[in-house]
């Protein structure tokens, strides 16, 4: 069986690897982008590498927005948008919270949160970064003529079950200024500190109230200073985009931390088949394991070049296949797609082993991470099997489900086609529609899916805040489980680690049997920088906490 599925896997992956390639000679045609570089003029040599000093960063993913206030939860609107406005504090490579705007955040009892702010953080038009900063930027986020639907924070006292404050509401009870540094949040119910720290910490990106507080809330998401703004907390400043090309960045020289020693510094958007060329010729200086996507069968290249330094990512980003348990309902229709995929012969001959499988969210580097949940082995006969159960229970096995992947993501695309080709042969019928990450998350939004593919990367310190999301009626999945909700609480309020880890085995375990995602795969990522960049390590946490001091070798 073994055999045969190498077989079956080198000759669907061959085919796909010429569909892809074909695609993106006419990306090339249409967009102008064969050459790594957008038509605009943002001081990067075109032909014959970069110099000066000028720093190139390819991405994989189009960029959703550059305005706060429209975080759409990827790595790269994120990453894009906090060069310029900082959150209150970020996570580093060891998986520690670093100070950014916040000096610390505190809690004794998991309900109050003390924020205070750094004595020295300043906007860049040299006024301090105060309570009204935190205040405003929560405000926004609740308000609902801002309407934000990227990230809720119904959690917060005051702030309503969807999320929102009234209509034209100045405040939020849960948060109070105890001076111009100190800022209280309180919860609604108990909340452990890395989960605060990972949701309100990292996500909110502090707004400058004394530019924005008279501007209409409902004005704010298309408000064009966004585009360009003049005042920001971060080290760069925003030039001119093409959110499908590239992002060029201006040195902000009156940064609080230090005025950064790269000035000119672009994010440029890319396929996955052009980094290896682009790494080679210089054209790009950095590829960061969560925003551009190396082939899998260009990283012994990658790794052999002379003017590159690689680095393996921290293996967390989950390759996560989330079903719509509304859509698919039979839960041996679920189960039979588990058993009916062969996760390790992707993981063996197209990872060549640089990764994990495991069944559910959590993965090996992770402290709540339990290897005594074996991962599901493939068994087509038991898949098949469970198909014909539920026919005869009357599933119907013309259903044709859409399986929504993203584009930018190439190696799981062909995967993808792998995976459809496998579960025809038990019964189950998969249309698979390739789309842009940002039309993805979309699609994932509304819930206009059966199944669909991306790469999360739940966070090791903190997988409560995205698994209470997914396993809920209102996630992706729409799937709810009492005893896992349970579960889910109570992780919040123990302090255990143990017990905690018990707690998401629980969790994991539940996943397993009722199948509302499944862990394609643990990606043990590569990033690379050009030898020319000094002081950067790409990682998947922590690449650009100290982005002001990049430099270049002379």
């Amino acid at each position: 069986m073994k055999k045969n599925s190498s077989r079956r896997i080198a000759l669907l992956l061959i085919t796909a690897a010429m569909v892809a390639l074909t695609a993106c000679g006419k990306k090339n045609a249409d967009n102008s982008v064969g050459n790594l570089t957008a038509d605009h003029d943002n001081g990067a040599n075109t032909e014959g590498g970069n110099s000066g000093n000028i720093v190139n960063i390819g991405v994989t993913d189009t960029i959703g927005s550059l305005n706060p206030l429209l975080q759409d939860g990827t790595e790269v609107v994120k990453y894009a948008a906090s060069l310029s406005f900082l959150s209150l504090i970020e996570l580093n490579k060891n998986l520690e919270f670093e100070a950014q705007i916040a000096k610390e955040i505190t809690t004794e009892d998991n309900k109050h949160f003390t924020i205070k702010l750094d004595e020295n953080a300043t906007w860049s038009d040299g006024t301090p970064i105060t309570s009204k900063d935190v205040l405003f930027s929560f405000l926004c986020w609740a308000s609902p003529e801002v309407g934000n639907t990227g990230m809720s924070i119904y959690k917060i006292e005051g702030i309503g079950d969807d999320g929102y404050v009234e209509t034209g509401a100045e405040e939020i009870s849960g948060i109070k200024a105890i001076n111009e540094k100190t800022v209280e949040i309180t919860t609604k119910s108990e909340m452990a500190l890395y989960a605060f720290n990972n949701t309100y910490g990292r996500y909110i990106l502090i707004l400058p109230e004394h530019i924005l507080g008279s501007v209409p809330k409902e004005d704010l998401l298309t408000y064009k200073w966004f585009n360009t703004p003049n005042v920001i907390s971060g080290p760069y400043f925003i030039t001119d985009f093409d959110l499908n090309h590239y992002v060029t960045y201006v040195a902000n020289d009156n940064y609080w931390k230090g005025s950064p020693k790269i000035k000119s510094l672009n994010i440029k958007v890319v396929t996955s088949s052009q980094l290896l060329a682009g790494l080679q010729s210089g054209e790009i200086d950095l590829v960061q394991q969560t925003m551009g996507v190396i082939l899998q069968e260009d990283y012994e290249s990658v790794e052999a070049l002379s003017n590159i330094t690689v680095f393996e990512g921290t293996p967390v980003t989950n390759q996560s296949i989330f079903i719509n348990t509304d859509n698919i309902r039979d839960v041996r229709i679920r189960q039979a797609i588990l058993y009916g995929i062969d996760r390790e012969i992707i993981l063996n001959e197209i990872l060549k082993g640089n990764g994990e499988i495991v069944d559910g969210f959590l993965a090996s580097a992770g402290p709540f991470y339990d290897s005594s949940l074996k991962p599901t082995e493939y068994n087509p006969q038991k898949a098949a099997a469970l198909v014909k159960e539920a026919e005869a229970d009357g599933w119907d096995p013309s259903t044709q489900y859409t399986f929504y992947v993203n584009s930018g993501d190439t190696t799981f695309t062909q995967v993808a086609s792998f995976y459809t080709a496998q579960l025809a042969e038990i019964g189950i019928n998969l249309k698979v529609n390739t789309v842009d990450l940002s039309t993805l998350m979309s699609v994932a939004g509304s819930r206009e899916f059966d199944i669909m593919a991306v790469q999360y990367t739940f966070t090791p310190v903190d997988p409560y805040t995205d698994v209470d999301w997914l396993l809920s009626k209102d996630g992706w999945t729409g799937y709810y489980n009492e005893e896992v909700a349970a579960a889910l609480v109570k992780t919040q309020t123990v302090k255990d680690n143990e017990e905690i880890k018990n707690l998401y085995l629980t969790i994991d375990t539940y996943v397993q049997k009722e199948v509302p995602m499944i862990s394609a795969y643990i990606i043990s990522a590569l990033g690379a920088k050009s030898n020319r960049l000094q002081n950067a390590v790409p990682d998947v946490y922590g690449t650009f906490l100290n982005v002001h001091e990049w430099e270049i070798a002379e």
